[in-house]
C-alpha cells in the first residue's frame, strides 16, 4: 500500500500492507482446503520477508521452511536462513540438490553457467513440490514485482508457486516491509543474490542497481509515462530502452501457456474459473 504523502513515491504504509499480505496469504490459503504451506528459504530478503508473513499470517506449526544449497553456494546463505528460522521458531529442512544437478550435468561436462543454474532452481522447485504433496501444503513464491516485470527468474523454477505474497512489491519496497517485520538486519544489509554461481550479484547481472530501476519502473508501468517524459525525469535513454525490452520479450514468463483457439471455449481465453464460481 503505497503512501502517496511520503515524498519517495515507492514507499509504503508497512504496517497496512502487512496486514493486507498476511490477509491474503489466509483467504488464499484456506478457501481452497489447505492449512500449511511450504518455501524454500535460501538466505535471501525475499523469502525470509515470506517466511516472516506466512508465520504471522499461519503461525510457525503451518509452515515448513526448506534450504536447498549446492555444493558452491555461499555457507553464508544456509546460515541466514537458519538464522531466520531460528528467529521465528520454524523447523528448517535441509536437502541438498549437488547430488541430483550433478547426476543430469555428467553427461552435459559443456553446460553453461546459465543452464546449470536454471537446473538448480528447477531441481529446488521439485523438492518443493514433492514436500507440498507430502505435508499437503501449497508452495509459497518469493519472487519481487522487479525480478517479474524484468523476467530475471526460472520458468518452472523460482518463479513456480501456488501463490506469491511479494509479486507486487518492488525489490526497494520488500527491503522496507523486511525491516518493519524485523528481518536480521545481516540479510537486509547483503547484496541480493541468487547464488547460483560463485560470487554471482543481481545487480551485476541486471546491470544496473535495484534502486535505480525500480524508480523507473514505478514510473513506466505504475504511473505510465512515456519514453519522452522519462527523459525529462533524467533516466538514460539505454536503460529505458533496456528495461522495456526485458519487460516485452519476458512476458511469457509471466503467463501460463498458450493455447491455440480450436474449442467454443478455450481455457486461457474464454473459460476463466472467476472468484463467485466458488472460490
Amino acid at each position: 500500500m503505497i503512501e502517496q504523502l511520503s515524498n519517495d513515491p515507492l514507499h509504503l504504509n508497512a504496517a497496512l500492507t502487512s496486514s493486507f499480505l498476511e490477509r491474503f496469504l489466509v483467504n488464499e490459503v484456506t478457501k481452497v482446503g489447505f492449512q500449511n504451506v511450504v518455501l524454500g528459504l535460501s538466505g535471501g530478503i525475499d523469502s525470509a520477508l515470506a517466511i516472516y508473513l506466512c508465520v504471522r499470517a499461519l503461525g510457525a506449526k503451518a509452515v515448513t521452511a526448506i534450504a536447498m544449497p549446492y555444493k558452491t553456494s555461499n555457507p553464508e546463505s544456509l546460515a541466514h536462513a537458519r538464522l531466520c528460522a531460528d528467529d521465528l521458531g520454524v523447523e528448517l529442512l535441509v536437502e541438498e540438490v549437488t547430488p541430483m544437478v550433478d547426476a543430469y550435468f555428467e553427461r552435459h561436462p559443456e553446460a553453461s553457467p546459465l543452464r546449470r543454474g536454471n537446473m538448480m532452481a528447477r531441481q529446488r522447485m521439485c523438492i518443493l513440490y514433492d514436500y507440498s504433496a507430502e505435508r499437503r501444503a501449497l508452495v509459497i513464491g518469493t519472487s519481487n514485482k522487479t525480478e517479474l516485470l524484468l523476467g530475471y527468474g526460472t520458468q518452472h523454477g523460482d518463479l513456480a508457486s501456488a501463490l506469491n505474497p511479494l509479486g507486487d512489491l518492488y525489490k526497494t519496497q520488500v527491503r522496507q516491509l523486511s525491516r518493519y517485520l524485523g528481518v536480521p538486519q545481516p540479510i537486509i544489509d547483503k547484496p541480493p543474490s541468487a547464488d547460483l554461481w560463485l560470487g554471482q550479484t543481481d545487480e551485476q547481472e541486471l546491470g544496473f542497481s535495484y534502486e535505480d530501476v525500480d524508480r523507473l519502473l514505478f514510473d513506466m508501468i505504475d504511473l505510465r509515462k512515456t519514453d519522452e517524459e522519462l527523459l525529462a525525469l533524467g533516466f538514460a535513454p539505454d536503460m529505458i530502452g533496456t528495461v522495456r525490452k526485458r519487460i516485452r520479450l519476458n512476458h511469457f514468463k509471466r503467463r501460463p501457456p498458450i493455447l491455440p483457439k480450436i474449442s467454443a471455449r478455450t481455457l486461457d481465453k474464454d473459460f476463466h474459473y472467476l472468484r463467485d464460481w466458488g472460490v
